[in-house]
């Protein structure tokens, strides 16, 4: 397991500093990172949740399903290894337009609300996540209000 994750990073994330495909491939792992911590925030990982997760990475990065399936692998080892989400929050907010970053808390909504229930936890999450990405209170509400009605939770 180990060796394949060190494939992973020699093949998407070793290259020459400033290669375009190598930033994105880190701000692919740094979002799916965030999207693999709101599935775990109530303590359980349930699997509509992973599918969850599944979906918006593969959606939003418009990768197929082997490659999505090595990035949530990647994405939950970075996550529990990680202090902080400094590290994947300032990378998105690096590179991210306005628009980006609000998508990504739409899809934390979308993982929050993926087994039809919303826990303190992963409430609390979304927040903290929302402020470390200078998403404006307004736009975290209407992501919400979006995928409530997206998913028939009105």
């Amino acid at each position: 397991m180990i060796k394949r994750f060190k494939q992973y990073f020699e093949k998407h994330l070793s290259p020459a500093a400033g290669d375009e495909a190598v930033d994105q491939d880190r701000l692919h792992l740094a979002t799916a990172a965030l999207l693999v911590e709101m599935s775990r925030a109530d303590g359980e990982v349930h699997e509509d949740e992973q599918a969850a997760v599944a979906r918006a990475i593969s959606k939003a990065f418009d990768i197929g399903e082997q490659k999505t399936a090595e990035l949530i692998e990647l994405a939950e080892v970075e996550i529990t290894d990680a202090t902080c989400y400094h590290q994947f929050t300032s990378l998105i907010n690096k590179n991210f337009s306005k628009q980006q970053k609000a998508q990504v808390v739409e899809m934390l909504w979308e993982v929050a609300y993926a087994d039809a229930e919303m826990e303190k936890y992963e409430e609390h999450l979304l927040r903290r996540l929302s402020d470390l990405l200078y998403v404006p209170h307004a736009e975290f509400i209407q992501s919400k209000l979006r995928v409530k009605k997206r998913l028939g939770l009105d």
